[in-house]
């Protein structure tokens, strides 16, 4: 036991290490934050877009939302960070990061709120068309405030599972709190930097779940 508190507890390696690793956090709260607004409004943009049935823009928005639901996150980081510089777009990690992830996040987001639109019922359309609504009136104002809420409980959970995916940016060198912690392992020889990694992504994910399961509670499609 006290081995393994040494190894994984060690005070003096976690405290001379801790500004490192908060600096590393603050990296990965903001990326976990740009992920999610950038995301879920394109996913939300996408789904819109789909329902004016436009054919070309339709089988775009397809191709799009079953390539990046196809694709593991890593392959998208490793292409767009090593393989974009030789089309002559040279990306930073984080930026690289955001999008891939944010792409990800979108496809899955589009096919949700997809999902949502198509299941209110058709007499709502017809109902509000009826009293003088345009197509995109209705839309905006009738089945997307019924759409959200049907779709949060998906919703809320694939958000979650894509975000923790922040760590995988320490592959495209992006200094979050995996990468800052690697290389404090690496100097310290000793695991207490990743122990305080661990506790940091439970304060940025612990709240989001926490946060996720009020919202479902509070505005969930209830039957």
């Amino acid at each position: 036991m006290d081995a393994f508190i040494d190894q994984f507890f060690n005070l003096d390696v976690m405290i001379k290490y801790l500004p490192d690793v908060i600096g590393g956090f603050w990296i990965t709260l903001a990326l976990a934050l740009s992920v999610i607004a950038t995301g879920l409004i394109l996913g939300l943009l996408l789904a819109c877009l789909r329902a004016f049935q436009w054919r070309v823009i339709n089988l775009g928005i397809v191709l799009f939302v079953d390539l990046f639901r196809a694709l593991p996150p890593l392959v998208l980081l490793i292409i767009g960070y090593f393989g974009l510089p030789y089309a002559g777009l040279a990306l930073s990690g984080f930026t690289i990061s955001w999008l891939c992830l944010s792409f990800v996040l979108a496809a899955f987001a589009e096919e949700i709120f997809w999902a949502g639109i198509t299941s209110v019922q058709k007499g709502q359309w017809e109902a509000s068309r009826s009293t003088g609504l345009s197509f995109g009136e209705t839309l905006i104002y009738v089945v997307i405030p019924q759409a959200l809420r049907m779709t949060i409980p998906p919703l809320t959970n694939r958000t979650i599972a894509i975000t923790k995916n922040t760590a995988l940016a320490s592959v495209v060198a992006v200094q979050e709190m995996l990468t800052v912690a690697q290389t404090s392992l690496a100097y310290a020889a000793n695991t207490s930097p990743l122990t305080l990694a661990a506790i940091g992504y439970l304060l940025v994910f612990f709240p989001l779940v926490i946060l996720s399961r009020w919202v479902e509670t509070r505005f969930a499609w209830k039957r």
